[in-house]
Parts: C-alpha cells; structure tokens; sequence
C-alpha cells in the first residue's frame, strides 16, 4: 500500500531538519513494481541534478564487468590480470601479482604492497591504472583476506578498455547508461590534489561526467557522478534481473554472481555480506546494495520488488542509510 502525501511530506521534514546522518541527502527516488512511488530533493537539487556517488563507482564496475564477459571480451573472473596488461614490466622478485585473478579484484581479496592507500602517489600520476598495477602483490601471496581498497580497483578500468579495445566511458555509454535512459557521461580532468579534493568536496550539482587520469582511463573506485534516478533505475535494472524496457543488458547469471556472497564481515562492516564489489544484507531475502561514503546508495530488495536510490554531498562515517531505507522509506511504499 501506497503512503498518503502527509507521510511523504513527514520524511522530507524529517530528511530537511536532519542536524545527523541524513543532514547530506540531496535526492531520493524510490521504486515499487517498476514504477517511482517517491522522488524528492533538499539543498537547492532538482531533477537530472548529479553527485559524485562516490564507492558506487565499484558496483556500476561490477556491471560493466559483467557485460565485457557477456560480450566475450572478458573469458572468465578467473582469468589472471596480467593477461589484460601485456606490456606491464613486473619489478624484479615479484611473483604474486602474476596469479592474482579478476576475481580477487572484485572480491576485494587481491593482496597490496602497502599498509595505507597511497592516493597522492596514485591520483597525482599520470596513469593510474599503472600506479595501481605498480602496489598489487607483494610478499605476503594471496590471503584471501578482505582487503577493501580503492585504489586497486582501478585495474579493474584498465581491464575493460584493454578488452574491449574502448575507452571505458565509451564502453558505458554504449552498454549501460544509454540504455537505462542515463545521459551521456564525458571525463572529467583534473590532474592535481586540490584540483581533486574540489571534486569530492563542492556541495553543487557535478555534470554528467566521470572522473578520468591523463590517460582518459576512467576513476573505478569512486568519481562517477548520478543522480538519485539514475541510481534507481540501475537498481531497477538489477531487480528485474538484467532487463530494462524489454531489453536485456546484463544476464540474469550475472545479476545473481555479483549478488552472491562470497565473503562474511564482521561488524566493521555493519555484518554484510561481500560480492563482486555489491554488499549484501541479506542473502536470503535477496536484498543488496551498492554503498558510497556519504551515504550514497543502491539498494534492492527482490522480495519486496523495492529499489532505492539516494544521493547525497561528501559527509564521512555514515553507514546507516541501510537502517535509514528500512526504517524510513520501505514501510511507505
């Protein structure tokens, strides 16, 4: 059952008087048996407007990995990255790298040279794809220990542009964001910290756009910027297993391989689950997420045929819009 509009107009008060962890949301849209039953915005935002969606880049990542292997240009997750990388010289001694997989990459389980995330080191490059090939490894071999890491995705976009032999926001616009009715992305530039740091924390509406290293290789960890419907109707798309208006952009398989857990957190990681770069809350229900710093968010909940986007500015240590969907929005719709 529908919610009347004073419940509606209740949440958006709630959303608007927020001085804690909803103090940041921008856009919320809401989706019940394929139809938008609740769209609102705060802070000057309107429709169409976009945010860095931050750690959601990884699970649109996840998708567009899944129709590289749809294509063909991908064989398997458990291909070996260094099969993508040709022409990457291998410092001397270093053995671990060639037996990480694309798999340990999307599980979060490939092994890193380092003990904190180098991002001037990284994002001040001018290839990062190679800056990151340049800490995977090390001497330590493959754990299989949940390692989350930034940085190291972004291998994961050097990989599809190599396979497809497409710039990785081609490759997007091409197979998932026009499809899903999601407007255009061009990259956007910026090659020095402050430039950087703006980015992530400029409170007004980003653009179409995708962030992208001097190599126009596209950021995979965080940088892609959507709006509340945008991610909505990605979680839509996913909720009707790989089809949107009657056209198939992913497999039904890979809906259901990224969706599945791998990986059992502890309460670091509010007890999720761990996919293919998609959290999941409960694998019983069939309820996941792709989650974003800030609060940023798809989730999908496949038994309830509900699936919620929310956007919102840079605000660190959020981690309960999960509670904040259950508690708030699904019990309207």
């Amino acid at each position: 059952m529908i919610a009347k509009k004073t419940e509606f107009e209740q949440l958006h008060k709630y959303v608007e008087e927020s001085s804690g962890n909803e103090k940041n949301i921008c856009e919320i849209t809401a989706i019940k048996n394929g139809s938008v039953v609740y769209e609102d915005y705060w802070h000057g935002y309107r429709r169409g407007d976009t945010l860095n969606v931050m750690s959601v880049t990884k699970s649109v990542m996840a998708l567009l990995t899944g129709i590289a292997i749809d294509k063909g240009f991908i064989k398997s997750v458990d291909q070996k990255v260094l099969e993508f990388f040709p022409d990457y010289w291998v410092k001397r001694g270093e053995k671990t790298i060639y037996d990480v997989t694309l798999r340990h990459l999307l599980t979060m389980t490939a092994p890193y040279k380092y003990k904190s995330e180098p991002w001037t080191k990284v994002c001040t490059s001018d290839d990062w794809t190679k800056a990151a090939l340049d800490i995977l490894g090390g001497r330590n071999g493959i754990s299989g220990e949940f390692k989350y890491s930034t940085l190291g995705i972004q291998i994961l976009s050097g990989v599809i542009a190599n396979a497809s032999v497409m710039k990785l926001i081609d490759f997007a616009n091409t197979c998932l964001f026009e499809p899903l009715g999601i407007p255009r992305h061009t990259n956007k530039k910026d090659s020095t910290k402050e430039e950087q740091f703006d980015f992530l924390m400029c409170k007004e509406p980003k653009g179409n756009v995708w962030y992208a290293d001097q190599q126009n290789v596209n950021t995979a960890g965080w940088g892609l910027a959507l709006s509340a419907n945008d991610l909505a109707v990605i979680g839509l798309m996913c909720l009707q297993k790989g089809i949107y208006n009657g056209r198939r952009i992913v497999t039904e398989e890979w809906i259901d391989a990224f969706s599945t857990p791998y990986i059992d957190l502890d309460d670091r990681f509010g007890n999720m689950s761990y996919g293919f770069l998609w959290w999941i809350i409960n694998a019983n229900k069939r309820i996941y997420a792709a989650i974003g710093d800030g609060g940023n968010i798809i989730y999908v909940n496949e038994a309830k045929g509900v699936c919620v986007g929310i956007a919102g500015t840079f605000k660190p240590r959020i981690f309960d819009r999960v509670q904040f969907i259950q508690k708030k929005i699904e019990p309207l719709l």
